[in-house]
């Protein structure tokens, strides 16, 4: 089905040219060899951009021959056809004669009986090459250039002079050669044939090593098989069938669904969180393929307000029916894909319309929705949720696999994953600055609503997003209590450097029953000590309405009802900054 949903994704975009067709792929260029039609050095082009203080190869469709194009063997007989890294071009290393000769061999066959002018100058190029390694010389010992070429890893192409086409392989020579059918036609000769599992067609050759994938976060730079058999290992095989032949897919399906998914790893449709990394797509055009990403990722600097205006778009659209009446039966796709060593592992494959899954989204938001101070974000991102989570609050130390589940969890309308809930008491008991953080009362809100939405509990009442008085958990009541108190601590004591949130919060969470009576006895102290009469008949009003809710403090706390401790914590906190009804609160 995901191999499926690829080669669609490559048929549609195929057509308006935005994947490369068959016979190229997309790739890069760092340096063009400018000869003459002698095959006589001239010059050298540099092709790289300049993005920040780095340099980059200019990205590009370069004619692909196979899977070469993007990960070598070590036989140096795979060359490219027309470029390939400075290595091969220039017989760098200890393959280096079988290099050049490589792609000799690739221009004989693939653009045979060439008069091409362009063609010709290469030709003559490479084999003054391996008749003496003198006629690089001076390319190799370029005053600017030379020591990076000789590196062996740029990208290396040719433009002949006075030809009419800036790179070599731009020539229609080229461009006629490297057809579906030559592809066909290769393929029948090298491969065995058999039916291929994603189109059903029979008698297609089969792709043995199917094409790297590149662009999954945490995978090796050189690339990564999402579909791979270990060739020596026969506990992988069925029926003595060797490599991909256990699982058969075409080898022109193969060139076109990795195509695909290089694309998108490598485009906007991409979301890399944490160890995952999330591509998505739709079967037919919609802008929810483009905005889809917006509703997660982390508003950028100089548009801090697009994701907001996304997000608000996205209940408009649900609110008056757009989705439902334009995307009802189109099909969306989304893809989690990370790492496993030289393979990738799928986190996750998700699929519905983009009606179905823009309503999880907008469930997603709802849940989350609570009571902020001003200057925090209206929506939060899927890193600023999972970072605050993390420990330090750093990227690098959130939990693995967790980005995974929770992006199905979000898609799905399914529970959070209860790693989200322990992750969060974790991070609040050992952030003793900053404790219940806006974010992680709304992580936190969000994730006990959702649990019991499927996991019907009578006894539970839903968390709102602003203090709610009535909420019968004595965890919230709690919670509540700690603020209460704190608050009177710093009122009691303005300038204070800590408070009773340094010392006592995680006790007072897990072990109730363990510091709330010592607190309680110090309150009396505190209120003593403030001159506002009319202040403290306020706040021991509000302390009685707290505990005429609690029965007895408990011995202990189950996690879900340290959550709940957290959200009254966070509630009770925001109400003393916002709650100005009553003017006798600033006697």
């Amino acid at each position: 089905m995901i191999l499926q949903a690829l080669k669609e994704y490559y048929d549609r975009k195929a057509v308006s040219g935005e994947i490369a067709p068959e016979g190229w792929i997309q790739g890069s260029i760092d340096f063009l060899i400018i000869i003459d039609q002698d095959g006589n050095y001239q010059d050298i082009a540099d092709l790289r951009e300049i993005v920040g203080k780095k340099k980059y190869a200019k990205i590009m469709q370069v004619p692909n021959i196979g899977n070469q194009s993007l990960k070598h063997s070590n036989s140096g007989k795979d060359a490219n056809l027309l470029w390939d890294n400075s290595s091969f071009v220039f017989g760098l290393g200890k393959n280096g004669v079988q290099q050049i000769k490589s792609m000799l061999s690739a221009i004989d066959y693939w653009l045979e009986n060439s008069n091409d002018q362009g063609i010709v100058a290469v030709r003559k190029f490479l084999i003054k090459g391996i008749e003496s390694q003198d006629h690089f010389t001076p390319i190799l010992s370029h005053s600017v250039y030379g020591e990076t070429i000789s590196e062996g890893r740029v990208k290396i192409s040719f433009r002949v002079l006075e030809t009419p086409y800036n790179i070599v392989f731009d020539s229609p020579f080229v461009k006629d050669n490297l057809t579906a059918g030559k592809f066909i036609e290769t393929s029948e000769k090298q491969f065995p044939v058999g039916i291929c599992l994603v189109t059903g067609k029979q008698g297609v050759p089969i792709e043995l090593t199917h094409p790297v994938i590149k662009g999954v976060w945490g995978a090796q730079t050189s690339g990564a098989c999402i579909v791979s058999f270990n060739k020596d290992k026969p506990s992988f095989e069925s029926f003595s069938k060797e490599q991909s032949n256990n699982a058969p897919v075409s080898k022109l399906v193969a060139n076109e669904y990795s195509k695909s998914l290089n694309y998108l790893l490598q485009s906007a449709q991409c979301l890399h969180i944490s160890d995952s990394s999330t591509v998505f797509w739709a079967k037919n055009d919609t802008t929810f393929e483009t905005d889809f990403s917006i509703y997660f990722s982390e508003p950028k600097k100089d548009d801090p307000d697009a994701g907001t205006k996304k997000i608000k778009s996205l209940y408009e659209s649900i609110n008056n029916g757009a989705f439902v009446n334009n995307d009802s039966d189109n099909r969306f796709y989304i893809l989690g894909l990370a790492p496993n060593a030289a393979r990738i592992a799928v986190r996750f494959w998700q699929v519905g319309t983009v009606a179905e899954f823009a309503d999880k989204i907008k469930q997603h938001f709802d849940d989350l929705a609570i009571i902020k101070p001003p200057k925090e974000p209206e929506f939060y991102s899927l890193w600023r949720l999972l970072v605050n989570i993390a420990s330090q609050d750093e990227s690098k130390n959130i939990p693995p696999n967790i980005a995974g589940d929770f992006m199905r969890s979000i898609l799905t309308g399914a529970p959070y994953p209860a790693t989200i809930l322990q992750a969060a008491l974790r991070r609040i008991h050992s952030d003793t600055e900053n404790r219940v953080k806006p974010v992680r009362a709304a992580l936190i809100k969000a994730y006990l609503n959702r649990y019991y939405r499927i996991h019907i509990n009578l006894c539970h009442k839903e968390i709102l997003m602003s203090l709610d008085i009535n909420q019968p958990s004595i965890g919230y009541q709690l919670g509540r209590l700690f603020a209460t108190l704190e608050k009177i601590q710093e009122e009691a004591n303005p300038g204070l450097n800590a408070t009773i949130r340094e010392r006592f919060y995680g006790s007072a969470c897990a072990s109730p029953v363990t510091v709330f009576a010592n607190l309680m006895r110090l309150k009396n102290h505190h209120l003593a000590k403030m001159e506002s009469k009319g202040r403290v008949v306020n706040l021991e009003r509000l302390l009685s309405e707290i505990v005429g809710q609690l029965n007895d403090f408990p011995a202990h706390l189950d996690l879900h009802e340290q959550g709940r401790f957290a959200i009254g914590y966070y509630h009770q906190r925001q109400n003393f900054f916002t709650k100005k009804d009553d003017s006798s609160d600033n006697n």
